[in-house]
């Protein structure tokens, strides 16, 4: 049995309007011909639109999931309309991504009411002061969740009234009441305060969630896939500001200042160096390459056969000369092209070793390297700390046996 529909006409009416203003503002360059006291104004009652509609769309999620919650899943609403879970139905409903719709369910879980099994009628939410801030468009989603999820971390260590009072003192920070008499904080601001009252509240402190993380940290190297091998894990806190620190030193901007009437001595024009536009993913790929050279050097780690850890490449002869063909690393069963052995090589040694058609060994040669430290620190200053690998100037050092 269908009920009336009371939402729909007014959504479509205010769709209407919203459409409206954003043409009118759009054709007529409002924006642009706005001061800046006229477009920080603006921008602030467009974000103060946003928070009401955020509190529209986080009440309707959690109907949904409520609706979605019965014991028998013929008679879930996801169900009905086809879907696995919640999530999959809010990426149809409302075209976000997945993360953004498991921020929607956090934020509805901690600020929707809860029904009455017995009567009906609606209970108080968790964060009954956080519910009443969405309501008056105070805090949207960043808001809710920068409150209210620092504060449930410490559940049931800390009772649920402890957290709501909690959640008060923070409220009134956003509203701008706050006892120091600020402005009404941001939701980083908000995490902030939130944090530390659930700090002040925690008795147990970090030890318990450090405990947690510690069973569930892992790291592992997936199956080879033909676009490279994936890595899956999760690092401990420190392990991931150690690593995060590292990145930042390997890939903070430098200015280098180039001639571009730079000559040969034959006097003719050098080529300017090469831009380097990696993304700041592969970015952070190779500076975690040259971390792994430089440890795997240093010799500072456990020995493999009394040598240390070496990443050895093998490639014929023949397709080294001609640049075809492929190489093999060991420990991967996916080849590797003969550029990326030339440019190991560059930074490591080469053992040339003969073998019968069979495969035995019939010669081994000395280990010898393509270039002498002094060369190396050469390159190295050249291309400016390496040399380059698809586009990247600041390429891995390896040493390769």
């Amino acid at each position: 049995m269908t009920g009336m529909d009371l939402l729909t006409p007014t959504l479509a009416d205010l769709r209407a309007q919203a459409a409206t203003v954003l043409s009118d503002a759009s054709t007529g360059r409002a924006f642009e011909r706005a001061s800046e006291r006229e477009l920080a104004a603006q921008v602030s009652a467009i974000a103060e639109i946003g928070r009401v509609l955020e509190a529209l769309l986080v009440d309707a999620t959690g109907e949904v999931m409520r609706r979605s919650e019965n014991a028998v899943r013929d008679d879930r609403m996801t169900s009905h309309l086809g879907c696995r879970d919640v999530t999959e139905l809010l990426e149809t409903l409302t075209r976000v991504a997945v993360p953004t719709a498991t921020r929607l369910q956090k934020a509805a879980r901690a600020v929707r009411p809860t029904v009455s099994d017995t009567t009906g009628e609606l209970l108080s939410p968790v964060f009954p002061s956080v519910r009443a801030a969405m309501l008056d468009g105070i805090i949207g989603v960043d808001g809710i969740l920068a409150i209210t999820e620092p504060l449930q971390q410490t559940a049931p260590r800390v009772s649920a009234a402890a957290r709501a009072e909690a959640a008060d003192v923070v409220v009134a920070e956003a509203r701008g009441e706050g006892p120091d008499g600020a402005p009404p904080a941001c939701a980083g601001l908000l995490k902030v305060h939130a944090q530390a009252w659930a700090l002040a509240l925690d008795q147990d402190g970090a030890e318990p969630r450090e405990r947690l993380m510690e069973r569930k940290r892992s790291f592992t190297l997936g199956t080879p896939t033909p676009h490279g091998i994936p890595a899956r894990g999760m690092l401990l806190p420190e392990v991931a500001a150690q690593l995060q620190t590292i990145f930042d030193a390997q890939l903070a901007p430098t200015v280098q200042f180039d001639d571009p009437f730079r000559t040969d001595e034959n006097g003719d024009p050098l080529p300017l160096p090469a831009i380097d536009d990696r993304t700041r993913a592969q970015k952070q790929h190779d500076a975690l390459a040259a971390t792994l050279g430089v440890a795997a050097s240093s010799g500072l780690l456990p020995t493999l056969g009394g040598h240390a850890p070496t990443l050895i490449v093998s490639v014929t002869a023949e397709d080294l000369d001609t640049g075809t063909g492929h190489a093999h690393a060991q420990g991967c069963d996916r080849a590797i092209s003969v550029a990326t052995a030339r440019h190991i090589a560059c930074a490591g040694v080469i053992q040339r070793i003969t073998s019968r058609p069979d495969g035995r060994i019939i010669r081994i040669g000395t280990e010898e390297r393509v270039f002498n430290r002094h060369q190396r620190r050469a390159i190295a200053l050249r291309d400016g700390g390496g040399p380059p690998r698809r586009g990247a100037q600041r390429a891995a050092q390896r040493r390769v046996g």
